[in-house]
């Protein structure tokens, strides 16, 4: 398979474990499971998206010309966690940045590993496809996440601004 900007596929394949979690890449067949985390993580950022969305995203996660991957987590054999990560070109980086986009553990399993255990693997899988780095985004007020964050990773001091057009 031939991925964008050279990306290594193999990379994609990774399979993880670290304590109880074991993070995997998406497969066809978590449909269910992904379209109930994923819209657990837009309950939580208070934002909906029309099935169509859902429907599109599904296909771009499993579209070879498409940059982007998705990852779950599962503790027990239970999903409990999902990752999206896509890859973009930068004027600061020769080879892909890899964008974190989309993080969400289960209120359950929240401070149990689970995003620590998901954040690490997309860092294994960003660097084993060719890319130096990873980056995200997450609300000022989301506390418990940037106490991990903080943990794990640098917080860059640049603000995001957005035009919807």
């Amino acid at each position: 398979m031939t991925l964008p900007y050279d990306l290594n596929a193999d990379a994609f394949a990774a399979v993880t474990s670290s304590g109880a979690v074991t993070v995997r890449p998406l497969v066809t067949g978590d449909r269910a499971e992904w379209a109930r985390l994923w819209e657990a993580y837009l309950v939580f950022y208070r934002t909906t998206q029309p099935e169509s969305q859902y429907a599109l995203n599904w296909a771009r996660l499993f579209d070879p010309a498409e940059p982007v991957f998705g990852f779950i987590a599962e503790v027990g054999g239970k999903a409990v966690g999902l990752v999206h990560i896509l890859f973009h070109r930068s004027f600061w980086l020769e080879g892909p940045s890899c964008y974190l986009q989309d993080l969400y553990a289960d209120p359950e399993v929240r401070g149990t590993g689970v995003g620590r255990a998901l954040i690490e693997h997309v860092y294994g899988v960003a660097k084993a496809a060719g890319s130096a780095r990873v980056h995200w985004l997450t609300e000022y007020g989301n506390a418990t996440a940037r106490m991990l964050y903080d943990r794990i990773a640098e917080e860059s001091g640049f603000l995001q601004y957005v035009k919807r057009l």
